[in-house]
């Protein structure tokens, strides 16, 4: 961390009363016994998971013992979403509490696509480590830039198609940390689709499984019979076939979080750990991953508290990953602090950032909802696209509320883009050249060609197959949403609030 930045955060701190340690102090504090009220943190993001793919949500084909367990002793959100179904673009809110047009990573970082946030941003880890002394640790898939800007102060290693050989390995980082807070940000590639497996020379199928190539895991395999092929996917073989790969995937993620979640309470940490399970996006179908349709950005959200205080309760607060960095630093106590942070930070003539619209975390602490999960006032929620990968511009503005849910297709004149492995997906090809020309609820030219507009009722249509604009019964609740959404970009200050007035 720069020197200038160490500074900026002593200011605010001295500014707010409180002492805070350098980002790379070389006095390791590992021994020091801090308040038992300061709780450690766990945040497990999976790749590619959907919301109907658990057990506590309803699936019983899929096997997830072990999350069904964490649902049992933490809090299970049914309206928890992501705010873009894109891994990168969503990360990027993760870590930061920032909209992907205020943190500037709209989309993929690696290879060419070359997107990373923008250098004056700060990340949940930085807050934690230089706010509230926590030690940071890393791994699994990483997938965004800076690391200046998203900085841990380890990073471990395992194969992160191998979620319990991923636990193993944090077992040096759990117990050196047995008597200071940490947080640990736990990444696995399962169930995303596939693509080489470096360590392993059997070539994987569609979501990573290779028959006997995860050391140490006990998979679980599944027939095509076994698998529930949901509304918003086509009935066919094919699909059926990526099901069933997929839910092994999942499965293995299941096993691996199990081995964690062992590791925790054999440090005797469990009972002072918060842990959170989500997803970044969507199941890696079309219809789901890369929109903004329920399938895409309506994901699981598991809460354990650290102290087990509302075990097994389920809520339907509408929350989004802006506001996973807000919970959990108002969870330690800093969450006032980080907001001064940033706002000081934006106003550095030396920074040449004048977005003042964006001088603290956008991001809502949903802190009320872990104490009470019948709080009020988590009534709305929204979501943005702008790229996946660098040649998939579309984007996209989306207001939901607890029934309606509005798109603003801002490209809407161009065909809606294809990430490259839901195109060459057997499910996707096969409906493609079916006679019928549908895919589930929606016709191919539907999903290619879209309005600019798409309003839907979520509660009597919820797999957004009717589109609304048009009936003159819904006037007014488009009128409405149009007003929310603009009222929104314009208190984020997004630059696509332009394309209200031109194209």
């Amino acid at each position: 961390m720069s020197l200038s930045l160490n500074n900026a955060i002593l200011s605010v701190a001295l500014l707010l009363g409180f002492s805070v340690s350098s980002c790379r102090s070389e006095k390791d504090t590992r021994d020091t016994i801090l308040p038992s009220d300061l709780p450690n943190i766990v945040l497990i993001v999976a790749d590619d998971h959907g919301t109907g793919d658990l057990g506590c949500y309803g699936n019983n084909a899929v096997k997830t013992p072990n999350l069904d367990y964490l649902a049992s002793e933490g809090i299970r959100f049914t309206r928890a979403h992501c705010t873009s179904a894109s891994c990168s673009a969503s990360r990027s809110v993760i870590l930061t509490g920032l909209y992907n047009h205020a943190n500037g990573h709209f989309g993929h970082q690696h290879h060419f696509h070359h997107f990373s946030a923008f250098d004056h941003v700060y990340s949940l880890p930085v807050y934690l480590e230089e706010l509230a002394g926590y030690h940071t640790g890393r791994i699994g898939k990483y997938h965004v830039a800076p690391e200046e800007v998203f900085y841990f102060q380890e990073v471990m290693h395992a194969n992160s198609r191998n979620a319990l050989a991923m636990a193993d390995s944090c077992i040096g980082f759990i117990e050196q940390n047995r008597n200071h807070p940490f947080f640990l940000y736990f990444c696995t590639s399962d169930p995303h689709r596939s693509g080489p497996v470096s360590d392993e020379p059997l070539a994987p199928d569609a979501f990573g499984n290779i028959k006997g190539g995860h050391t140490g895991v006990e998979e679980t395999y599944f027939t095509t019979e076994d698998v529930i092929v949901p509304p918003y996917l086509p009935e066919s073989n094919a699909c059926r076939e990526e099901l069933a790969q997929y839910y092994q995937s999942v499965a293995r993620i299941d096993y691996g979080v199990g081995r964690l979640f062992g590791h925790l309470k054999n440090a005797g940490v469990w009972d002072n750990t918060v842990i959170i399970y989500i997803s970044d996006n969507g199941i890696a179908f079309a219809g789901a991953k890369t929109t903004v349709y329920q399938p895409g950005i309506n994901l699981p959200c598991l809460v354990k508290n650290a102290a087990g205080e509302n075990k097994g309760m389920v809520t339907d607060a509408m929350i989004n990953w802006a506001d996973l960095t807000p919970t959990i630093l108002d969870l330690v106590g800093v969450l006032p602090e980080a907001n001064q942070l940033m706002a000081d930070r934006v106003e550095d003539p030396k920074m040449n950032w004048n977005n003042t619209a964006n001088e603290s975390l956008q991001g809502r602490s949903f802190k009320a909802v872990m104490e009470d999960v019948n709080a009020e006032g988590f009534d709305e929620t929204y979501a943005s696209h702008t790229f996946h990968e660098i040649t998939m511009y579309y984007p996209m503005k989306s207001v939901i509320t607890r029934k309606y849910k509005l798109i603003w297709n801002i490209a809407w004149q161009l065909p809606y883009p294809h990430a490259a492995d839901l195109w060459v997906s057997s499910t996707w090809q096969v409906a493609l050249k079916s006679e019928r020309g549908m895919y589930a609820g929606r016709s191919i030219n539907d999903y290619t060609y879209r309005s600019e507009f798409e309003l839907y009722d979520l509660e009597n249509d919820p797999y957004e197959t009717r589109n609304l604009v048009g009936d003159p019964a819904y006037k007014d609740e488009l009128e409405e949403l149009k007003n929310r959404l603009y009222a929104f970009q314009e208190r984020t200050n997004d630059p696509w609030i332009l394309k209200w007035d031109h194209q």
